[in-house]
């Protein structure tokens, strides 16, 4: 069955006619061709299709569109300020906190929605925050010095 479905996303409305079943992440990729999101599991597992909904990060593969009606919908695409990147991007590329880039989008996301809740955490607090996000490429070591660092940015801007 089609539903209409109506949110904002990244500071604009949307609106369109969706299948009752689809999920949040298909959305956004399909509908709206924001692709940054991803879609690396299915099952709520890898946190590559992190986005945040109303203010808080959640992996959007596991959340229904029409779940998301009235919501104001944030994602990767929405983070950096036209071309200027924002600190917790800018803190990934500097500190090499990516290798294939698959699993960044959603780190970032992550990240964003760890400092929000923790303005300066320690490295056990975010590698205990991040537990939900998976990378197949790197130890986590620069990932975690990535968004220590883009804590500490944000805190000084």
């Amino acid at each position: 069955m089609s539903v209409n479905v109506s949110m904002t996303v990244n500071g604009k409305p949307v609106s369109a006619e969706v299948e009752d079943e689809m999920l949040l992440v298909n959305f956004l990729r399909d509908h709206l061709r924001l692709t940054g999101t991803h879609v690396g599991c299915d099952t709520s597992q890898c946190g590559a299709c992190t986005i945040h909904v109303d203010g808080v990060a959640v992996k959007s593969c596991t959340m229904l569109a029409v779940q998301a009606e009235g919501s104001n919908v944030a994602t990767i695409e929405g983070v950096s300020d036209g071309e200027t990147l924002h600190p917790m991007q800018q803190a990934f590329k500097d500190n090499h906190g990516l290798q294939c880039g698959f699993c960044t989008p959603g780190m970032v996301m992550s990240a964003l929605d760890i400092v929000k809740n923790n303005p300066s955490p320690t490295e056990q607090e975010v590698r205990e925050a991040l537990e939900g996000n998976l990378c197949r490429c790197t130890g986590y070591t620069n990932i975690v010095r990535s968004i220590i660092a883009g804590a500490k940015e944000m805190e000084a801007s």
